[in-house]
């Protein structure tokens, strides 16, 4: 990044920001008549609340990242095909919150998506380039997209609960473009999601007057695993510390379940952050340790890379699981 970066950068987030909050005020009303979220066993809302911001998100990003294309700001190698990849799952995710979708169908497009996705990005882009060759790398990066759209996806069931994971995330990203550790495309992107969720997280405040729905989380999942794709080739421990709590909650949570012989495809209300709640915590509470949470990851993770060094990578993510233990232990045990 350079100083002639600032002023776009700045425009980003904040015309981002504006684009979103405008188009959730205008498609709430709409959304009030025809997509209301009712609640169930997975959801820890207690009223029908409307669900669908997330088109308004969306389309504040798509608006955003096609005037960088326009302006050539960024090269559309970088922002097309995961552009095109949220707009498929921006629609998958309307139609399953309108009328639910089988689950094989739902995992079959994110498949096709991220496919599509990981086979358009340049061949010199690796994770593990030391592991895997790039033809056999290129079927775990699918794999992991696919899981990682749906871990967030799963982590948005409270209010501020995705935007507290997805600012300090996009912030860390827009701070390793600022060193250079990532191409500008990645950064823009970053600052486009960290603006559309700030328009967004006005209406989310709890009590939220609207959810993000699937419109948003699914997106917002595979934008999310596509910059941490670009992190991982550049600096593989940073783009863990970034998801190390979505991927922490999730992961144990899902082991757990196993281990006592739940069905793991069925909907429920035991993840961490969900258990807090049960356990005596509010809402605001959750997220303001989730948020400052993912914040210190996202700090550990810029230092890893502006470190370099084996020593640095490993007192980071001592650092990092140690901060995810004490607040899920925190979340676990309740007040």
């Amino acid at each position: 990044m350079t100083e002639a970066d600032f002023v776009p950068s700045a425009a980003v987030v904040g015309v981002s920001a504006a684009l979103s909050a405008v188009l959730i005020y205008l498609l709430r009303p709409l959304l009030v008549r025809h997509l209301m979220a009712h609640p169930n066993e997975r959801s820890s809302h207690v009223q029908a609340t409307p669900e669908g911001a997330g088109f308004g998100v969306m389309v504040a990003i798509f608006a955003v990242c096609g005037a960088l294309l326009v302006w050539k700001l960024v090269p559309a190698p970088d922002l097309v095909p995961v552009l095109l990849g949220a707009a498929a799952l921006m629609l998958l995710g309307g139609v399953d919150d309108a009328r639910p979708l089988p689950v094989t169908w739902r995992l079959l497009v994110q498949a096709a998506v991220a496919l599509g996705i990981v086979l358009t990005m340049p061949p010199d882009v690796r994770v593990l380039p030391a592991v895997l060759p790039t033809s056999a790398e290129r079927v775990p990066l699918v794999f992991g997209a696919v899981c990682f759209v749906n871990v967030v996806n799963f982590l948005d069931g409270l209010d501020w609960m995705t935007v507290a994971q997805v600012v300090p995330m996009t912030l860390g990203v827009g701070a390793l473009w600022w060193l250079d550790v990532v191409p500008p495309g990645i950064g823009f992107l970053a600052l486009a999601l960290l603006g559309a969720m700030l328009g967004f997280a006005v209406f989310n405040k709890h009590p939220a007057s609207i959810f993000l729905g699937d419109s948003g989380s699914l997106p917002i999942g595979l934008i999310l695993a596509y910059m941490l794709i670009w992190v991982a080739e550049a600096h593989f421990v940073s783009a863990l510390l970034l998801a190390l709590y979505t991927i922490a909650d999730s992961a144990l949570t899902f082991v757990r379940r196993l281990r006592n012989g739940e069905k793991v495809t069925a909907a429920h209300r035991t993840h961490f952050y969900q258990r807090a709640v049960a356990n005596g915590f509010r809402v605001p509470e959750v997220t303001t340790w989730v948020f400052l949470l993912c914040g210190w990851l996202a700090i550990l993770a810029v230092a890893a890379a502006l470190a370099r060094s084996l020593a640095a990578d490993m007192a980071a993510l001592a650092l990092g699981i140690g901060g995810v233990a004490l607040v899920l232990t925190n979340f676990a045990r309740g007040r």
